[in-house]
Formats: C-alpha cells, sequence, structure tokens
C-alpha cells in the first residue's frame, strides 16, 4: 500500500473515532473538507446499519448538505438550536487547539455552525499540526464582492503579504457570493488581537481562525491516530 493511501486510511480511522461520540438523537455539525467527507460517510453507514437513529445534520456547505443526503442523513438549516457535536476538518492546528480554516471556502457557514455546538471535534492529518497558526497555511478572511478592492486594500494594511483567491482568472466564490482574502500571518503575531481587528474591517465577513472553539482532536499519523485535548 503506498504512503498516500495509508494517510488516507488513517483519516478515514480519525473520522472513525470522532463519530464514535456521536450519540443516537444528536443535532450533528456536518463538517466541509476532504477528511470531514469520511465522517459523514460513517455517520451514514451507522444510520443504515442502526448503530444510530434519530440524527439530524446541519451542513457547512453545500457540497456537504449533498454528500449528507446522498448517505442518508436527514439535514436541517441551521437556525438558534444549539447543536450536540460538530465534527470538523482544519487547514492548521496549533498546540492549544486554534485553529486556521477555510482553505476549502466553507469559513463562514463553519463558525457559525460550530459556534453553536456543544462539542466541535477536530479530523486531520499530521501535517495540519503547527507550533504557531500561520506557520504553513495562509489566513482566509471572506469579504464582500462589493468594493473588494477597497476592503483588500485595508486588509493590506493589517497584514501586506496576501492575495485574492482566484479559480482560474477569475476570484473564487463562497457558497454565500463573496470573496476570500488568503492573508499570510507573520512570525509574531497576537492572533486574538488580530481576529478583533480584522472583524472591525469594513467589508470583512468573518476571518478564519478558530480560536478556543475546538474540544479536541483526532490527528492521523504514519505510526496511528493521536488524540489531542484542549489544554485549560
Amino acid at each position: 500500500m503506498s504512503a498516500p493511501t495509508d494517510l488516507e486510511a488513517l483519516k478515514k480511522e480519525a473520522a472513525i473515532r470522532a463519530v464514535a461520540l456521536v450519540q443516537s438523537g444528536n443535532r450533528v455539525g456536518l463538517g466541509t473538507g476532504s477528511t470531514a467527507k469520511y465522517a459523514i460517510e460513517e455517520i451514514g453507514r451507522k444510520l443504515a446499519a442502526g448503530e444510530l437513529t434519530g440524527i439530524v445534520g446541519v451542513a457547512t456547505s453545500e457540497a456537504s448538505e449533498k454528500l449528507a443526503r446522498e448517505v442518508g442523513i436527514p439535514t436541517e438549516t441551521l437556525d438558534p438550536r444549539l447543536l450536540d457535536i460538530a465534527i470538523d476538518g482544519a487547514d492548521e492546528i496549533a498546540p492549544n487547539l486554534d485553529l486556521i480554516k477555510g482553505l476549502g471556502g466553507a469559513l463562514v457557514r463553519e463558525k457559525m455552525t460550530e459556534v453553536q455546538a456543544g462539542r466541535l471535534i477536530i479530523i486531520a492529518d499530521h501535517t495540519k499540526i503547527v507550533s504557531r497558526l500561520g506557520e504553513k497555511a495562509p489566513l482566509p478572511i471572506e469579504i464582500l464582492q462589493f468594493g473588494f478592492l477597497s476592503t483588500v486594500e485595508r486588509l493590506r494594511e493589517i497584514l501586506p503579504a496576501g492575495r485574492l483567491r482566484h479559480t482560474g482568472a477569475q476570484p473564487y466564490v463562497t457558497d454565500n457570493g463573496n470573496y476570500i482574502f488568503d492573508a499570510q500571518l507573520p512570525a509574531e503575531m497576537d492572533v486574538r488581537a488580530l481576529e478583533r481587528r480584522l472583524k472591525g474591517t469594513l467589508g470583512v465577513v468573518d476571518t478564519g481562525l478558530f480560536l478556543g472553539m475546538a474540544e479536541r482532536a483526532f490527528v492521523a499519523a504514519p505510526d496511528g491516530v493521536q488524540e489531542l485535548t484542549a489544554k485549560p
């Protein structure tokens, strides 16, 4: 078996470990991305096998909504009720389980859903572990299309290195009809202060900083799946 296939198998195992925390009757936040899809598929399998009943999913993207329907998970739109648990991937995981998310483009719906979850469980592979946020991945910032060039200029006053995300020649458009600015974080940065400043910037919808939200992470590595927990 090749190394990439091994890693995919481990990511699937990490998803299975996370889904083991889901209980019958739960309202579950369904994450987005190549690792989160394994969790959606596992929930669908357990529903079909009768191992779980009464599950309702709240999807964080149109792609996850489509997959949930395909595997037989009933879904609802997000409303003010709390979710019991949410399972999602991450693009970077810091030692305290602060996260960067959003390279898949679903950061706003993910954050809106997962902030209402009693438990946020992250599944990822070992390449997502970092010593500080911004070490490997850019920080996605979702911005309005209207006046986006002005918003980009305001963002560059805060984070000079970054670019508007494109798909081919055209700007990438989120499920919400917005654009994404991918910013490089400097090595020395107070991410909590940065989050406040970015969210106070005109034209910004939200950022891919998920701070103090994750309860635990199941991380797939060549030697198996490691469970990390947030430190108080």
